[in-house]
């Protein structure tokens, strides 16, 4: 039975009675004030975020996303609007990198987080921590966004596809240890073509932590030099189970891996990002196995009718010489022709044995040249940046072209209004409502009789035409 223990302070001892004295004359009453709290503009605002996170912790908003702004630190931040009322939103950095949907402007979505204080404003935001677009999956949508990036980047192009090897001798497989997706794969490689030699990257392939794996597997068996060709093999599933090689991540390990890699993800109907990027993309995991080996009895026989043909080339070339000798009746030339060929023919197997050498060295080394070369290209490709700076140029002639339109609304405007103006002011337009303008002989207006002496010359001017008159 469990024990309490129930501590309690000691009691002060009896102080000494104090003499007995008279009683000082009652003072008149007086209330007590109550004490001011005073608050401190810190805690008056911890106080308010705790009010505010006890009611208001993962809760689910809905609205329409505007002013989305991705600053330097990789914090992103929006504004949450609906018809009536709107909210400032932040998704901190490591929220962000999470996100399967990235936040646009205009988008409808449902966001989850909790509402906090921001004390340098005194105002309130809302933290989100995920975003659900509303009217389409999350996962769709994240799907085509990505698709649409990477296509823009090239990494979907056909001509940085590479061509798989014809005969690869070590195979690298990046799959689970478990299932019967490796089973499959191995016993169609070893029935087809026994004696590869393959190795197996025991990764996840679904669920945390599977896109650190798979990348960490193709990095080592892409970089590690043994490997001639990599292959990703996974069961089919629903979207959400193959999501790991939808991944960006993924994709950009499959793009940077140096030698070739086929994609062997799922059934035939399903399709991920890492089949876009990948240079050879098989329907199944066993279909893979049938399409990067041929069977080793078509070798073996392509071998043997080359060694046929050699030989029976081999045999006609000595029938002809073997004649030629013969009509010549020469012996001993004979003898010493056999004996020169011998010698001759151990030195072409010397030197044919050091040529194949040397090409093999040659080969290597133009072949890690070219890798070399491959990878500077690859790192100092100018068609990203120029994509870049052709759309810059696109939005700023667009711009250019609106601002100039307004400009011309502007001065087309000003020069109406001026028209307007010039047309009320115009004396002609009072003319033509029947009156005139009186001119004497120096061509000042008449405003008065007096201003017109008897027998003087004068000019009406009417709305279109004038006179001359007699002051009479």
């Amino acid at each position: 039975m469990e024990q309490f223990s129930l501590d309690f302070a000691p009691r002060p001892k009896a102080a000494a009675k104090p003499e007995k004295r008279e009683p000082d004359p009652p003072a008149p009453f007086q209330a007590k004030a109550p004490e001011r709290k005073i608050y401190t503009l810190r805690e008056l605002s911890d106080s308010l975020r705790a009010t505010i996170e006890h009611g208001f912790t993962n809760i689910l908003v809905s609205g329409e996303i505007s002013g989305t702004k991705l600053v330097p630190s990789g914090h992103c931040y929006f504004t949450l609007k609906d018809a009536e009322a709107q909210i400032k939103c932040v998704c901190w950095k490591l929220s962000y990198w999470r996100l399967k949907f990235k936040p646009r402007d205009g988008e409808q979505v449902i966001v989850r987080g909790r509402v906090d204080i921001y004390e340098q404003r005194s105002e309130y935001q809302f933290v989100v921590e995920t975003i659900e677009p509303r009217g389409q999956g999350a996962l769709q949508m994240a799907f085509d966004q990505l698709k649409q990036k990477l296509l823009a980047e090239g990494l979907f192009e056909a001509t940085r596809k590479r061509l798989l090897p014809k005969y690869p001798r070590r195979i690298g497989i990046v799959s689970s240890p478990q299932g019967a997706v490796i089973r499959d794969f191995i016993e169609i490689l070893s029935r087809r073509f026994p004696g590869l030699h393959i190795r197996l990257f025991p990764a996840k392939v679904q669920g945390p932590g599977s896109i650190e794996e798979v990348c960490r597997g193709v990095e080592i068996l892409g970089s590690g030099g043994w490997a001639q060709l990599v292959v990703l093999a996974r069961g089919g599933g629903s979207l959400e189970d193959l999501w790991t090689f939808n991944e960006e991540t993924v994709a950009r390990a499959i793009a940077a891996c140096p030698v070739p890699v086929v994609s062997a993800i799922g059934h035939e109907t399903d399709v991920t990002i890492a089949d876009f990027v990948a240079d050879l993309r098989a329907p199944t995991p066993s279909a893979a196995a049938e399409m990067i080996v041929c069977t080793r009895q078509e070798l073996l026989d392509r071998v043997s009718g080359l060694r046929g043909r050699a030989g029976q080339l081999m045999k006609y070339r000595l029938a002809m010489l073997a004649r030629r000798l013969h009509e010549q009746a020469i012996g001993r030339a004979e003898s010493l022709l056999h004996r020169a060929l011998a010698r001759r023919t151990q030195r072409v197997d010397d030197l044919a044995e050091r040529l194949r050498a040397d090409i093999r060295q040659q080969l290597a080394a133009r072949e890690k040249a070219r890798r070399g070369l491959e990878d500077k290209l690859r790192f100092f490709d100018i068609r990203p940046r120029l994509r870049r700076d052709r759309e810059r140029l696109t939005d700023l002639s667009v711009r250019l072209n609106a601002l100039a339109q307004a400009d011309l609304n502007r001065r087309r405007q000003r020069l109406e209004r001026a028209s307007a103006n010039l047309t009320q002011l115009n004396p002609r337009l009072v003319l033509s409502r029947g009156y005139a303008i009186v001119l004497d002989e120096r061509g000042a207006i008449v405003k008065e009789s007096a201003n017109a002496a008897a027998g003087s010359e004068v000019q009406i001017l009417f709305a279109t035409d004038g006179i001359r008159a007699k002051v009479l």
